[in-house]
């Protein structure tokens, strides 16, 4: 089979992800709403490109939101638009994302990020197709298809009564599930090839291949960022290779993390200058503030109000602790 079997960069030759292939295809057939879920940067919007480039509505636009950029004030405004005098600042008319998809797809990512007036205001739109502009006098009729997607389990959501139920109903007519990267097997190798490509045209350099040895490490990292994930580690070794093959250092095994593990703690004694209590908390504390605020990013994909919610923190002083261990959201965001 081709490696690269759509024209907008869906790449793999596994079976789970030719089985998601496959499903898109039947998918792109109906002009029924759609749920796709999967991991963070595992490729649910490429699935939603696809979907819409395969269907009747090809020739239309396809029109990306991404729902946890939204503010919650904002919402009906971004989708629906609104009518000259609004409000204060309305001083001419503005289209919704939804006009803008007239005849086409929107795409509605992080769809679980909606606050529960955002939620009721998509579902009254999803009922019937109609809407009303702010401040207008009249409902207006969009003909747009809508794909959703989520990285968490709306079903779960829905028990916990933090998304509604009727609104899942809407949005699950047809469901596609994106694998991970870590059930694709060697597809990692065949992407990790594909982004060298990339960044070698990208940076106006000479192409490089991937040393054998670091074929099984693709293949064996758990990628809990999945495709996105790998892209950024590509082409930061891409960057700092010396050599004319890409060689990423091998896991250290088990057997020989114990032997060091072990060494160690029997040397530990010998160590001069040990830390005193408050040093050696103050150095876990940190430790654990920046690892958890790499997670965060990772889970909202680079989006720091987003992240904020999870934390339950003020955006601001989140903003703070970022800068304060020098982690840029940019890395974490998709290209």
């Amino acid at each position: 089979m081709a490696k690269q079997s759509h024209p907008i960069g869906l790449i793999g030759e596994s079976e789970v992800f030719q089985d998601m292939l496959a499903a898109i295809g039947k998918i792109a057939g109906y002009d029924a709403t759609v749920l796709i879920t999967g991991e963070t940067g595992s490729g649910k919007e490429l699935a939603a490109r696809a979907i819409h480039y395969q269907g009747k509505r090809n020739d239309k636009p396809f029109i990306p939101v991404n729902c946890g950029a939204l503010p919650d004030h904002l919402i009906e405004n971004e989708l629906f638009g609104h009518s000259r005098g609004a409000y204060t600042d309305a001083r001419e008319n503005q289209t919704g994302l939804i006009a803008q998809a007239e005849g086409g797809t929107l795409f509605l990512d992080e769809i679980d990020a909606l606050s529960p007036k955002a939620q009721v205001s998509l579902l009254r739109f999803l009922q019937d197709g109609k809407y009303r502009p702010l401040g207008g006098s009249r409902l207006e009729f969009a003909d747009v298809r809508i794909l959703a997607a989520s990285n968490a389990n709306l079903r779960e959501l829905v028990d916990l009564d933090r998304f509604r139920a009727d609104l899942h109903y809407r949005l699950n007519v047809m469901e596609l599930a994106v694998p991970p990267l870590r059930a694709r097997g060697d597809d990692a190798v065949l992407l990790a090839r594909h982004f060298i490509a990339e960044a070698a045209c990208r940076y106006n350099m000479t192409r490089l291949d991937l040393h054998p040895d670091t074929l099984p490490w693709l293949v064996s990292q758990p990628w809990p960022g999945n495709v996105r994930e790998l892209q950024n580690r590509i082409q930061r070794e891409f960057l700092m290779c010396d050599g004319p093959n890409i060689l990423i250092r091998q896991p250290v095994p088990e057997s020989e993390r114990r032997t060091k593990k072990d060494r160690r703690q029997s040397c530990a004694s010998a160590l001069p200058n040990p830390l005193n209590f408050n040093e050696a908390k103050q150095l876990t504390l940190q430790s654990f503030e920046r690892n958890h605020l790499i997670q965060l990013m990772r889970e909202s994909a680079g989006n720091v109000s987003q992240a904020a919610r999870l934390a339950g923190k003020e955006r601001r002083a989140l903003g703070k602790l970022l800068k304060k261990y020098c982690i840029e959201p940019d890395c974490f965001r998709g290209a």
